[in-house]
């Protein structure tokens, strides 16, 4: 008598069988395509580094990878620093670094005193970005920023005058705030308010200020925060007060101003 082809064993084996096929081909194309998205997360972030030094505009239209590399790669020197002295790291590709991955290690990373960002750990070195113009001429200094809002961690890439106090931009490419509330961070005509507004006063004192009070939004100091969005508009503020301070890149600024950039 011929065996039983729909005994439960025999099943069995065909779905095991068809799930460890599955697992291999699965396990083998993520293995293979982990080097194009390690590339392509790279060219993404160089795209968004370039769109804050206002050397793309991304409202324009499709901008091809070899557009993204030429003007990168002719524009921007992405420098590694420690955040506790102010110096120059050297010995490291600032374009490799992990600055996430650092954070996680606790060899490489510090719990901060004052998280009011939430950020946990802090990376003991920082990448910041030097960006030159075609005669070699220092334009501005771009600036990684991060802090916790309603929902996310929200990633952003702060642009500064070569005078690391005048804002050219603030330009958030990773978050996960609700659309069309916290998610306007990402709003060209929000991004806009805060061209030419200044970090610190007169007396070195962080005074920039995410508010909801028309008479303060309207000086020098001042950003309208986002409507209906007030815990996003918070994070954003708390992002700003950390790493312009002592846990953040205030001893780099300080010493850039000096003459450390040179």
């Amino acid at each position: 008598m011929a065996s039983n082809k729909d005994s439960f064993g025999r099943t069995l084996f065909i779905v095991v069988g068809l799930c460890l096929i599955c697992a291999i081909f699965v396990s083998t194309a993520a293995v293979l395509l982990r080097p194009t998205q390690a590339e392509n997360k790279l060219l993404d972030k160089q795209k968004y580094i370039l769109e804050a030094a206002g050397l793309i505009d991304t409202k324009a239209g499709k901008v091809t990878k070899a557009q993204i590399l030429e003007t990168y790669g002719k524009h921007i020197e992405a420098k590694l620093v420690n955040l506790k002295t102010g110096d120059w790291v050297e010995g490291v590709d600032a374009n490799t670094f992990d600055q996430r991955k650092a954070a996680r290690d606790v060899k490489t990373s510090f719990v901060p005193e004052n998280d009011i960002a939430s950020v946990k750990r802090v990376s003991e070195d920082a990448v910041v970005y030097l960006v030159r113009d075609d005669q070699g001429k220092l334009t501005s200094v771009i600036l990684p920023v991060h802090g916790y809002g309603l929902w996310s961690t929200m990633y952003a890439f702060l642009a500064l005058d070569a005078d690391l106090n005048t804002i050219q931009s603030l330009v958030y490419y990773e978050h996960g705030e609700t659309p069309g509330l916290g998610g306007e961070v990402q709003n060209a005509q929000w991004k806009a308010k805060w061209h030419g507004k200044k970090l610190f006063d007169a007396q070195g004192n962080i005074a920039i200020s995410v508010t909801k009070n028309p008479a303060v939004a309207s000086t020098e100091y001042g950003v309208d925060a986002l409507s209906g969005a007030t815990l996003t508009s918070n994070g954003v503020q708390h992002s700003l007060t950390f790493w312009l301070g002592k846990e953040g890149f205030a001893s780099f600024i300080e010493k850039a101003r000096n003459g450390g950039l040179s």
